[in-house]
């Protein structure tokens, strides 16, 4: 029986993050992991394959040159996923080997195998057991699959196997118009794809700004995809000439492909839990406290096994914050409450902080500063004229309390606001600040002049 400080289980973001902060600061560490490379599904199934799909489309559509320069490109019907995604190999593997790289340079020892729960301190991997003071589980997520549904047809996908298939169907249904559902839309009608989303819900990501959502939606009815909102789902069915949706309503659809994109659940099933006294909720998540503490004491919990926000970013920094509880680290003991969120459909969207709906609920006094991205130099070298950067600011004491961008490098862009909103900052800092010319940053300045004629007002 192998001893260790501590043993964590997944070596996704999470986990690898955890493991690393421990061993860092001189903690014995083991990592179970089911396949023989960590990573997870951010690597191997989601994340990164995904944004991958995402550039293969953008480039190979011409979708960024279309308004810039008129040209029409149109993509080879007999042109493969597998071709378009020649490089999501070798990213996911090179990926996978810096996780490795990481994991070898802290010593964290590599198990290979499913793990399962003996004790609270025990688990089992393979025909060996180990112990270890200190439990992290980090099992991340899988895609929530109803039971009614016939995921044996190859014509029906769940998020994890979409990208498996061999060739752009001509037609699509996805069932969920959340953050997945959102940008596998986008990026298979770039690509040609006849794309109809399908969500129970009225409006799409309820969570972000109702401005850049109705912003977003135009974008992609551009794009060509159809909304069917407020449409609850019956049945899932292969009739043999396509995948056919009934609605609650009596209505049909029927496309070639379909993809279930209505949700995830934590990976934690198989594991024990339920005998040492944790067992997940219904939707596999188990609960953790402000300081990612399970019921158990010695053990903790990070990443989507433990439920929203389900996001990479966030899963490494809870690993580090768990980890730094765990042992008593003097280092890393809060989370920050600043969590962007970064959503790659087309057009990108990254938000942070409040948007005007959940500050008027909160009864905040605030004013919102707007900057066109066609009024903006590289905006208009780059051809993305629709893009916009929003900021939400406190009347009061001129406080920046909520960011959020559409366009071009969004995710990227985001972070400027964040950094601000970190640290406190007036919308005066955007006033004050020199931006390169011409970029897109410089639509911040802009955005806060906006701002500062309603605070004068």
């Amino acid at each position: 029986m192998a001893q260790f400080d501590l043993l964590v289980i997944g070596a996704g973001p999470a986990g690898e993050k955890g493991a690393a902060q421990a061993a860092y600061f001189g903690k014995s560490v083991g990592i179970v992991e089911a396949h023989s490379e960590p990573g997870g599904a951010t690597v191997h199934t989601g994340t990164l394959p995904s944004k991958t799909l995402r550039e293969a489309a953008l480039y190979l559509s011409g979708h960024r040159n279309r308004e810039l320069y008129g040209v029409a490109v149109e993509l080879n019907r007999d042109t493969t996923l597998a071709t378009l995604l020649d490089r999501k190999t070798a990213i996911s593997m090179s990926e996978s080997a810096r996780m490795r790289d990481n994991l070898e340079g802290h010593g964290v020892v590599y198990l290979q195998g499913q793990a399962r729960f003996i004790d609270r301190h025990t688990v089992q991997v393979g025909e060996e057991t180990h112990n270890a003071d200190i439990i992290l589980i980090a099992t991340g997520s899988e895609p929530f699959r109803p039971d009614t549904i016939a995921f044996e047809s190859n014509a029906i996908h769940d998020t994890d196997e979409i990208l498996e298939i061999t060739e752009i169907p001509e037609s699509m249904t996805i069932i969920g118009a959340g953050v997945i559902g959102c940008e596998y839309a986008c990026m298979f009608a770039a690509l040609g794809c006849e794309i109809t989303l399908v969500d129970a819900r009225l409006g799409v990501m309820p969570f972000l700004d109702r401005e850049i959502v109705e912003r977003l939606q135009i974008a992609m009815t551009d794009l060509g995809v159809k909304f069917l909102l407020g449409k609850e789902w019956q049945s899932i069915t292969d009739n043999g000439s396509g995948i056919e949706t009934r609605f609650a309503d009596g209505d049909r659809l029927v496309n070639e492909n379909l993809l279930f994109a209505a949700g995830r659940m934590g990976q934690t099933s198989g594991m024990g839990l339920e005998d040492i006294g944790l067992p997940p909720n219904k939707r596999g998540h188990i609960e953790v406290n402000d300081r990612y503490q399970t019921a158990a004491k010695n053990i903790f919990g990070a990443g989507d096994c433990i439920g929203f926000p389900g996001l990479a970013s966030t899963a490494m920094e809870q690993g580090r914050v768990a980890m730094c509880h765990a042992f008593g680290f003097e280092y890393k003991k809060l989370m920050s409450n600043v969590l962007p969120y970064g959503i790659y459909t087309i057009p990108e969207v990254s938000a942070v902080g409040e948007t005007e709906e959940s500050a008027h609920e909160n009864g905040i006094d605030y004013v919102v500063g707007r900057s066109l991205y066609r009024n903006n130099a590289r905006g208009m070298i780059t051809g993305d004229l629709e893009g916009i950067t929003k900021l939400i600011v406190r009347r009061d004491d001129r406080r920046i309390i909520g960011v959020h961008v559409i366009g071009e490098r969004a995710t990227e862009l985001l972070h400027i606001g964040q950094a601000a909103m970190m640290a406190g900052a007036s919308v005066d800092l955007f006033i004050d600040m020199v931006f390169n010319f011409p970029t897109l940053a410089e639509s911040y300045k802009y955005a806060a002049y906006d701002c500062l004629g309603q605070l004068r007002g």
